[in-house]
């Protein structure tokens, strides 16, 4: 399959699908997780790994942040740079996927070889690494 076919959601259509039950971003995380461990293509396991952290991190801002009453809206921003404002212990995993989105972005976009077998196996692993932990911090750990 190319990266191209696939029925990816754009990064900006999950971020603004945040919804007030935050329970059901870390099901999509975990479920992103399982898509990504078995799909063969490298570019595309790195992308949905990625992707579950994204989720992840959105449902500590679902559950955490608070908006401003009055306040204007202000021109979109990252959710690895929201992060740290609202979990300041997720500071240093934050910055691990900030780093790492252009990749991302790259082998969503299909560009060929632009991650190794291994990059997306470790991907896989942080990104499952940072869902335990969000679980964690949302004391909604469950067992999966």
């Amino acid at each position: 399959m190319n990266l191209t076919e696939a029925p990816w959601t754009p990064v900006c259509e999950l971020v603004a699908d945040v919804v007030d039950r935050h329970e059901s971003h870390p099901d999509m995380a975990h479920t992103g997780l399982s898509d990504a461990a078995t799909t063969p293509t490298v570019g595309l396991r790195y992308a949905t790994a990625h992707l579950a952290a994204l989720r992840a991190a959105a449902a500590v801002l679902a559950a955490r942040a608070t908006p401003t009453p009055g306040a204007r809206r202000a021109a979109p921003t990252s959710v690895w740079v929201l992060l740290p404002q609202v979990a300041p212990e997720l500071a240093d995993w934050a910055a691990t996927f900030a780093d790492t989105t252009t990749k991302r972005a790259a082998a969503e976009a299909g560009i060929p070889r632009v991650v190794t077998a291994a990059e997306a196996d470790d991907m896989v692993r942080t990104a499952g690494m940072f869902v335990d932990v969000v679980e964690t911090v949302l004391g909604i750990r469950g067992d999966r």
